[in-house]
């Protein structure tokens, strides 16, 4: 699927900015990777069934207490998707996660949540479905995006180990 095109189709036009892989949130800081924005970190994250998924967005640093926000959220013990969950349900392969693979989740079988401490945020960094460049995109853009995806932003106090 071509992103930009479906962005585009949907009025959003962000930034695009072409780069080496990055894979983690710490290679960008390796290759010296400076970028104006919010920078993220994508954990998409699952029940202790099976049965639920998310995709957690907060900021690079943060060390997520999951044991924590799953007894907050009522959720059996969150842990990691694996890489084959991640292709079922977003499409992409490890190390090319953002927010812009909720795209391929059609059935809206992901939840989507956000860290209260991005609210302030603007520029959101997010792979388009590959690891080579990063877009760029607004606050108002990421609820619109959300919107035409049929995902409804869930906001949440992350806590932190």
């Amino acid at each position: 699927m071509d992103i930009m095109a479906r962005l585009a189709s949907w009025q959003i036009r962000p930034k695009l900015i072409e780069h080496p892989p990055l894979h983690r949130c710490d290679d960008a800081d390796r290759l010296l990777v400076d970028r104006p924005g919010t920078r993220l970190k994508n954990l998409f994250l699952r029940d202790n069934y099976g049965r639920r998924h998310a995709l957690l967005l907060t900021r690079p640093d943060k060390q997520v207490d999951l044991k924590v926000l799953s007894r907050r959220l009522g959720w059996s013990r969150l842990g990691f998707a694996s890489p084959a969950r991640l292709r079922r349900y977003l499409g992409v392969d490890p190390g090319h996660v953002s927010v812009l693979a909720l795209v391929n989740d059609m059935e809206q079988e992901v939840e989507l949540w956000l860290d209260e401490e991005l609210r302030e945020g603007d520029d959101f960094h997010c792979h388009p479905l590959r690891n080579t460049a990063t877009v760029l995109l607004s606050r108002a853009d990421l609820l619109r995006f959300a919107g035409y995806t049929g995902h409804r932003i869930q906001w949440l106090a992350v806590p932190e180990r």
